[in-house]
């Protein structure tokens, strides 16, 4: 009973491991200076690599020039029209006032010989048409120089404005984009690698550079499938790295659990039933403390996971009930375990044992055999 209370911890392999940054390269540049080395520990800001700027910068500077001429047209909108142009739209009013004068006087005269018959019919329709089109081009006057004046209409300014954000914005992105060439680090860690090299001109999206961040590392193990019901998140565990030994002075180290899988990490289709269903396994880690902050990554080690065994100790602790004789109540002496105590009450001739009954005194029947001392 107390070997089960002192189980063995049970245990879990895996690597130890660090939170993995990496930097993607933003657009296809050549590298064309590399400032930090693998192994290097590193501070957030740090500048690690540079990529070749000359392209982004021109197409920044395109689109700055954008920004101008719309934030120019913008201006003019909103200011409207000169007074030279609506100086010139008066002087066009009247000379088609004139224009329209004139032509009025010209139909009028051959409207009059026409009806002496000195005018033919057509000149007399060209002069009406004439009239016609000289009083079109007033009105026409009129309204443009009505449109100078009231100046431009609300909808053509939020139009112009719409166009400077949008120049803006395009900027702002080229800006942010010559910006993310020199790559910095985000946070502090070590540079795990560098894939490319100084020269190398890496495509959209690959890591440039990888990172280790974190204070401390992790340990990244296999919970096997007949212990996974038992670890939770905050679980506790004691680390050892494999084939450290005593003497290779890392020893343990204690974590907890910040993560476990739902999801096996391989479920062939056979192994969700029958005996093969141990041999699941399901991807945990566990957060190291501050005292294995120097440890490298890829460190082979065991996790062992200490249970207390509580249900196994409230059932040793609550006795058993005693077992019942299959010949109890055949009245035979045999059946009897051991004498009663003396404080059993007994028949006064016979010495027999009585049996209380739970009826009332004035109720209680005696038994069959114990009737004057039989």
């Amino acid at each position: 009973m107390l070997s089960a209370c002192h189980r063995e911890p049970e245990s879990a392999l895996g690597t130890l491991e660090w939170d993995r940054i990496a930097l993607p390269a933003p657009v296809a540049e050549k590298i064309v200076d590399i400032q930090v080395r693998e192994g290097q520990r590193v501070q957030r800001g740090e500048v690690l690599l540079q990529l070749d700027p000359q392209q982004t910068r021109a197409r920044l500077a395109a689109a700055e020039s954008t920004v101008a001429q719309q934030a120019a047209a913008l201006v003019e909108l909103e200011v409207g029209p000169r007074v030279e142009e609506i100086e010139r739209a008066r002087a066009e009013l009247v000379a088609a006032q004139a224009n329209a004068v004139d032509a009025e006087a010209n139909f009028r005269r051959l409207s009059a010989l026409g009806q002496k018959n000195y005018a033919s019919k057509s000149d007399i329709d060209a002069a009406r048409a004439a009239t016609d089109s000289a009083r079109a081009q007033v009105r026409a006057a009129q309204e443009q120089l009505l449109e100078l004046e009231r100046g431009n209409r609300v909808e053509d300014i939020e139009q112009g404005q719409a166009s400077l954000a949008q120049a803006r914005g395009e900027a702002e992105a080229q800006r942010v984009l010559l910006e993310k060439l020199t790559l910095r680090a985000p946070r502090n860690g070590i540079v795990d690698s560098i894939p490319f090299k100084l020269g190398d001109e890496a495509p959209v999206g690959a890591s440039l550079v990888v990172m280790l961040t974190g204070e401390t590392p992790y340990a990244r193990v296999y919970v096997p499938q007949p212990m996974r019901h038992r670890i939770q998140v905050g679980s506790s565990a004691r680390i050892t790295m494999e084939g450290s030994g005593h003497d290779s002075g890392l020893g343990t180290f204690a974590g907890r659990v910040r993560m476990v899988r739902n999801e096996p990490s391989f479920t062939p289709y056979y192994a969700l039933t029958g005996d093969d269903v141990a041999r699941l396994s399901y991807i945990a880690e566990i957060q190291l403390q501050d005292d294995a902050a120097q440890l490298p990554a890829g460190l082979p080690l065991r996790a062992e996971f200490s249970f207390s065994p509580a249900g196994d100790r409230k059932a040793s602790e609550t006795p058993l009930p005693a077992p019942v004789d299959p010949n109890a109540g055949s009245g035979s002496d045999e059946s009897r375990s051991g004498e009663p105590g003396e404080g059993e009450p007994r028949d006064s001739e016979s010495g027999a044992e009585l049996i209380k009954s739970p009826l009332p005194d004035s109720e209680a029947e005696p038994l069959e055999g114990f009737e004057n001392g039989k």
